[in-house]
C-alpha cells in the first residue's frame, strides 16, 4: 500500500461493512468524508485570504484528493501546468488589444499552442491539459482586474487547493485500501 492510496481503489474492496447499510463500505465513508473535509478547508482557507474566484482552490482539492493516480504526481502536473497557462496567459493577454477582437480565436488558438510547444521543451508534457485549461481561464474570461493579477490569482488559488489536498490525504490515511 502507498502512501497515498487511490480514490478509485475503495470499489474494489471486499463486501462493505453491514454497519453502514445500502451497500456503502466503511472505505467509501472515510473517502467522503476525507473529500469533503479538504474541499471545505480548502474553500475557508482561500475565502480567508479574500482570493476573488476562492472555488479554484476546492476544485483543485477534489482534483487531486480523489484522483485516480497518484496524488503526488497529479499535484505535480497540475501546479507546472498551471503556473506555465497562468504566464502564458497573463502575457498573451497583456498584448492583446480590443480592436483584435475579431481574431481572438488565432490568438487564443496560437497560446494553446505555444503551451503544448512549451510543455514538451521542459519536458512536462503531461501538465500540458492543465496549462491550457489556465490559459483559456486567463485568456477567454472576462475579469476587471489585470491580466497579470488574474494570472497570479489563479495560481495562488489552485496551488492552495493542491497543497490542501495532499495535506490531508497524507494524514488522512483510508484504511484497508489497497495500492
Amino acid at each position: 500500500m502507498g502512501l497515498f492510496p487511490l480514490a478509485a481503489d475503495y470499489n474494489q474492496l471486499p463486501m462493505p461493512d453491514p454497519r453502514f447499510g445500502l451497500g456503502i463500505s466503511r472505505t467509501t465513508v472515510y473517502v467522503s468524508a476525507r473529500a469533503a473535509t479538504a474541499s471545505v478547508l480548502s474553500m475557508l482557507l482561500a475565502r480567508t485570504l479574500n482570493l476573488p474566484e476562492f472555488y479554484w482552490a476546492p476544485i483543485s482539492t477534489v482534483v487531486i484528493i480523489l484522483s485516480t493516480i497518484n496524488p503526488w504526481t497529479l499535484a505535480w502536473q497540475r501546479f507546472v501546468g498551471t503556473a506555465l497557462g497562468a504566464v502564458l496567459g497573463a502575457i498573451i493577454a497583456g498584448y492583446v488589444r480590443p480592436e483584435w477582437a475579431p481574431y481572438l480565436w488565432i490568438i487564443y488558438g496560437l497560446g494553446i499552442f505555444v503551451a503544448g510547444i512549451f510543455s514538451a521543451l521542459f519536458r512536462i508534457g503531461t501538465a500540458y491539459r492543465f496549462a491550457a485549461i489556465t490559459l483559456t481561464i486567463v485568456l477567454l474570461i472576462a475579469h476587471s482586474s489585470p491580466p497579470r493579477i488574474v494570472a497570479l490569482h489563479r495560481f495562488i488559488e489552485v496551488s492552495l487547493g493542491i497543497v490542501v489536498a495532499l495535506i490531508v490525504a497524507a494524514f488522512w490515511r483510508i484504511p484497508d485500501a489497497t495500492a
